[in-house]
């Protein structure tokens, strides 16, 4: 059976007269040119596929390789790839998948509400977001509007794969990183008291908490995922919220508010590093 693959310019209204379909030997359901945008590989239609999945996000080379690696997965099958995220709803009112893979940032903060239309109008659909911010109030507005699993985009394949099945399966899936943070906003929300030093953001306080343990910048930055030039700017961040001077005075304020008291952690930091918290560069 032929291949076939959706694709919407971004920006374009999803209808008959902007949505080019892919065929066999490259050339436009309408019988037109041939389209630029290339059907990713794989085996079988999508139809067929046991999950498909419509691809939304307005980076060109980003949007076409996600649905070329998820086409070539068993059992998966891409419907549908649109640069436009605030016609996904449109998108997914034709072709029905059962995930939609979505960057909702990239909307000019549209994207929210794009992913709460499409949970509204298809509750069956499970949204995963895919995206490169990972604070707090982006995974829980994303949460909050519906979505059932949140990814940054340096996540593996194989961990794409997996929140892909466990999305479609109706289960809920936060990236290692994601996860870790949103547990500990529920303890917070839990003990019905504001987080410690609460003028920080979150991603703010779990760096000089990681700090506070003992970890070296380039650990910190290995464990969250971070570049070190990012880590240090956040901590220059921190050091002008808290108004202290240096990293000492930074990691005294971080304890007296309970932060920094994982003792295997910081073990592990200093047997690493070869020294204390003194003398690092932000």
């Amino acid at each position: 059976m032929a291949r076939h693959l959706a694709v919407v310019p971004s920006g374009a209204a999803v209808g008959p007269a902007t949505d080019r379909v892919e065929r066999a030997g490259g050339r436009s359901a309408d019988g037109g040119r041939p389209s630029p945008c290339l059907t990713p590989p794989g085996a079988g239609d999508p139809a067929d596929a046991a999950i498909r999945v419509v691809v939304v996000d307005d980076h060109p080379v980003f949007r076409l390789g996600l649905a070329a690696l998820l086409d070539s997965l068993p059992g998966l099958g891409v419907a549908g790839v649109s640069g436009d995220v605030p016609g996904a709803p449109a998108l997914v009112d034709r072709y029905r998948p059962d995930v939609v893979v979505i960057d909702p940032h990239l909307a000019r903060g549209a994207g929210a509400g794009t992913v709460r239309d499409v949970a509204a109008r298809h509750p069956g659909t499970g949204v995963l977001v895919v995206t490169m911010l990972d604070d707090d109030e982006s995974v829980l507005a994303a949460l909050r509007a519906g979505a059932r699993g949140y990814l940054l985009k340096g996540a593996a394949p194989a961990e794409l794969e997996r929140a892909v099945r466990a999305v479609a399966n109706g289960e809920v899936l936060l990236g290692p990183g994601v996860a870790g943070r949103a547990v500990r906003r529920l303890a917070d929300a839990r003990a019905g008291g504001p987080p410690p030093l609460p003028e920080l953001t979150g991603r703010e306080r779990e760096v000089l908490d990681l700090v506070a343990q003992g970890l070296t910048n380039v650990l910190v930055a290995r464990r969250l995922g971070l570049s070190p030039k990012t880590v240090r700017n956040h901590l220059s961040t921190v050091l002008c919220k808290l108004q202290v001077t240096d990293r000492g005075e930074a990691v005294r304020r971080a304890r007296q508010a309970g932060l920094g008291q994982l003792p295997a952690l910081r073990g592990a930091g200093t047997t690493a590093t070869g020294q204390g918290t003194s003398g690092q560069r932000w």
